[in-house]
């Protein structure tokens, strides 16, 4: 058996975490970035990185983050996940989970449709209309990047001629307004982690503002969910086959919220909390997963 990690960076904290797990269980591996497959169609090996014929030499992938690239780029690396999943190979995440939790606006409407609690949001690439949106949501709103991680390019708008600017200013660039009722939450959120059908580990992140991601400062406090909430992370996976999931929760005065649902989610800071070591819970799914 031998493992594939696709990741932009090999000696990234994570990709570092899996390579250690597999080591620990003499399962050879070999990482790799997106640029360097190479896709054929009509004559094989249908895709190869170096020397390494993706169907024939392994066994599954491992999908860390897709990375930053052109519409051209992104759809192509898609599609090759796609393809591989046709031909019966094993990927993780499947490609369609990807493509639904990259989309902000893709991810919450699947949720609200299934009947998870999400947050009142509204998205357009009218100013207009997102003005009104932004009275009706009462004035106090978080706008955000459709694809965007890590709470980067995420503001929080309360005055109407801001709100105005910004709004201007997104449309102008070609870019889809996407704006969040702001949910008083305490500075903190839940981060729950998901490997197959169950919750591995939890936390809750503290920060000194709204904005509670680990990479912007937030502290990781141990957490044990409650069966209603570890519920309502799990139903929120499996509805678009995430198998590894890190799904965002606030807690409001109305209930919990599922803000995100990210595929390729981080643990650095959940793993600092942790009971278990969350990377050898990946790699232990993926092989179950493979010898079934």
């Amino acid at each position: 058996m031998k493992i594939g990690i696709v990741t932009r960076n090999r000696n990234s904290w994570s990709s570092i975490q899996l390579r250690k797990a597999l080591t620990k269980r003499k399962i050879p591996h070999v990482c790799f970035s997106f640029p360097q497959l190479a896709a054929r169609i009509g004559y094989k090996p249908y895709l190869q990185v170096g020397d390494a014929k993706i169907l024939e030499d392994l066994d599954a992938l491992i999908i860390r983050p897709i990375g930053r690239g052109s519409l051209e780029e992104i759809v192509f690396r898609m599609d090759m996940l796609y393809r591989l999943q046709r031909l019966g190979f094993y990927v993780i995440n499947p490609p369609e989970a990807i493509e639904h939790c990259v989309d902000k606006y893709d991810i919450l409407a699947i949720l609200e449709e299934k009947g998870i609690p999400v947050p009142r949001t509204a998205v357009t690439e009218n100013v207009e209309e997102a003005l009104k949106a932004f009275d009706d949501l009462g004035r106090d709103v978080v706008v955000k990047p459709l694809f965007g991680s890590r709470g980067i390019g995420s503001t929080r708008v309360r005055d109407a001629e801001i709100a105005s600017t910004i709004f201007r200013n997104i449309t102008f660039y070609h870019g889809v307004i996407y704006l969040q009722e702001f949910i008083h939450h305490g500075f903190s959120d839940i981060r729950a982690f998901i490997v197959g059908d169950s919750v591995v580990a939890a936390m809750r992140r503290v920060a000194n503002n709204w904005k509670t991601n680990y990479s912007q400062g937030a502290r990781p406090e141990p957490i044990t969910l409650d069966k209603a909430m570890e519920d309502l992370a799990v139903k929120s996976a499996k509805l678009i086959d995430c198998k590894i999931a890190g799904v965002d929760i606030l807690e409001s005065s109305r209930g919990p919220l599922v803000v995100e649902v990210n595929s390729q989610p981080g643990w650095r800071g959940l793993q600092s909390v942790a009971k278990v070591n969350i990377a050898d819970e990946i790699i232990d799914f993926v092989l179950s997963e493979v010898r079934k």
